[in-house]
């Protein structure tokens, strides 16, 4: 165990920033995590699938001469008409059922999804080289990729664009209408199928801009997308579902745990740490609603 990190308080600084920034990007996976759930009731287990599948879209971009940043506006293109696709192929089935068979659903998909990007992508480590620089701070002792704070400003914008789409749209209103009461929805003429279809492509579409902003920053393999869907489901938990600035300060909270994690535990550790933090969060959590109960009772 390193504790240099509470000794030299640059390194503090250090590993803040870079988790604020990190954490904006959790953030915007787990706004689409939190909105197809709290609409259709479903636990996306292939989210980070999605995220990663997003993520190739830039990559080749780059392959092909294309800079990667530009995945930003292709990929989530691509990734809503996936995400439409899987809905209309096997995501309509297991909606109003119990929410154990969208796991199970869902965990198929993300099996499958793995598979098909190790076959067609193959299993090399890849990143999608941005060139944006660095930025240092505090006399050159604090060092910010560029990428790093492009992901983060573009989290935001996303994330904006977002709410103000599901305020002032017709979608979004009917969205919001089907995640309150889809039948009342249902019986006052909103297509609920056509919404459950658009939510889960909206959800793809953020993960596309997600994987896209992941493939300049960090790096890309078929099986790394686990650990993108612990993060969204933990930052929902912690948010609760609909609770945006809920979303984006746990996000952000995340992110500076894993920093912090990084820099006293050693790299190896870090994802350990997240899974760890996950159980502590749901046995709090299953305590606390125990706890409520014998006070009903």
């Amino acid at each position: 165990m390193d504790l240099l990190i509470f000794q030299i308080p640059i390194l503090m600084v250090q590993a803040s920033l870079d988790g604020i920034l990190l954490g904006t990007l959790f953030a915007l996976i787990a706004y689409g995590m939190a909105l197809q759930w709290g609409v259709m009731n479903i636990i996306n287990i292939a989210q980070g699938e999605l995220v990663i599948l997003g993520g190739y879209i830039a990559y080749f971009m780059y392959v092909a001469g294309i800079h990667p940043a530009f995945g930003v506006i292709v990929s989530p293109i691509i990734m809503y008409f996936i995400g439409w696709s899987l809905y209309k192929t096997i995501i309509f089935r297991v909606v109003d059922r119990d929410l154990f068979i969208s796991i199970l659903a869902t965990f198929g998909i993300s099996i499958l999804t793995q598979q098909l990007m190790n076959f067609i992508f193959g299993s090399d480590v890849v990143v999608a080289q941005s060139n944006f620089g660095t930025t240092f701070l505090f006399n050159y002792m604090v060092t910010l990729p560029n990428a790093k704070i492009f992901a983060a400003a573009i989290s935001i914008i996303f994330a904006v664009l977002l709410v103000l789409y599901m305020r002032r749209s017709k979608l979004g209103r009917a969205i919001r209408a089907t995640a309150q009461n889809a039948r009342a929805a249902k019986i006052l003429g909103v297509d609920t199928e056509s919404v459950y279809a658009a939510t889960f492509g909206i959800n793809a579409a953020l993960c596309g801009v997600a994987g896209s902003l992941i493939a300049i920053t960090f790096t890309l393999h078929p099986y790394v997308g686990l650990p993108y869907t612990v993060r969204s489901f933990m930052i929902v938990i912690v948010a609760g579902l609909g609770n945006l600035p809920g979303v984006a300060l746990s996000g952000m909270g995340l992110g500076v745990f894993e920093e912090f994690s990084d820099y006293i535990f050693g790299t190896e550790f870090r994802i350990a740490a997240v899974f760890l933090l996950l159980v502590l969060i749901l046995v709090y959590r299953r305590f606390k609603l125990s706890r409520k109960r014998e006070y009903l009772k």
